[in-house]
């Protein structure tokens, strides 16, 4: 039942016995009392107004920028030895955008970025921070695979040059989205954001700052696949426990106990 147009309809009442010079009724404290709850309960009890248009605001937007990146021939020679190329994946309105450096031999296959051993391991991270991969957003710096010589395997990372004729879309990426911390994957990654090359070791754990967002910096997830030490895990882990504190997660002593002695 709703209140609010009843209580115009008294209003109105009212109104008219004042102008029409009759006795106005009146009405005790605990009636008036009464009323107003009746009417805050009715309040409360409707429906949540619709979700934020903006949401797909951001959906549109990224699909049109993604448009725009699939047949990107701007570096001609990763344009022929690409497979196709590897946009980003993830929830357009997330909070938390980890960043890479480059597709790989698996996602210039599959299209998508982290989905090798790596983009396993990133999952298992994502997952022990109490997301779903789904909850957060994940793009790389470059959006092709590096080329390789003939016959070679493995991966070599972007060039300065590469990097800088395709900042242009992560950057319309993190302006979409507007997540509140990024997280930057490795070094060339870093490079690609803050236009600094230094040594993992000094940069990452500490807060940096991304066109006034918080950056993360912390090791690519392929190197924790080279050197299995805990100690190295450990520095990865205490990193994410950082970014769920700033982004307010709550945290449990499970997550705060991983990789004690």
């Amino acid at each position: 039942m709703e209140f609010s147009p009843a209580v115009d309809l008294v209003l109105e009442a009212l109104e008219q016995m004042r102008d029409a010079g009759g006795k106005l009724p009146r009405a005790s404290r605990s009636s008036l009392a009464q009323l107003h709850q009746r009417i805050e309960a009715t309040s409360a009890a409707a429906p949540p107004p619709p979700a934020r248009a903006a949401v797909g605001n951001k959906v549109a937007l990224l699909a049109e920028v993604q448009a725009r990146v699939a047949p990107c021939t701007k570096c001609p020679h990763l344009a022929r030895s690409r497979t196709q190329t590897v946009f980003g994946v993830g929830n357009p309105d997330a909070d938390l955008m980890f960043i890479g450096e480059a597709p790989g031999a698996d996602e210039d296959a599959q299209g998508e970025p982290f989905v090798g051993r790596a983009g396993q391991l990133l999952t298992k991270i994502i997952k022990a921070m109490g997301f779903d991969r789904g909850d957060v957003y994940i793009a790389n710096v470059l959006k092709c695979r590096p080329d390789m010589p003939r016959g070679s395997s493995g991966n070599r990372p972007p060039t300065p040059a590469e990097m800088q004729t395709c900042l242009p879309y992560l950057a319309e990426q993190i302006g979409i989205i507007q997540p509140k911390v990024l997280v930057a994957l490795g070094a060339t990654a870093v490079e690609g954001l803050l236009g600094t090359r230094a040594p993992m070791h000094s940069m990452r754990g500490r807060w940096h700052e991304h066109h006034e967002t918080p950056l993360m910096i912390t090791f690519h997830p392929s190197y924790l696949l080279r050197n299995q030490s805990p100690t190295e895990k450990r520095k990865v882990w205490e990193d994410m426990l950082q970014v769920l504190e700033r982004l307010e997660r709550p945290i449990s002593e499970k997550q705060r106990n991983y990789f004690r002695q």
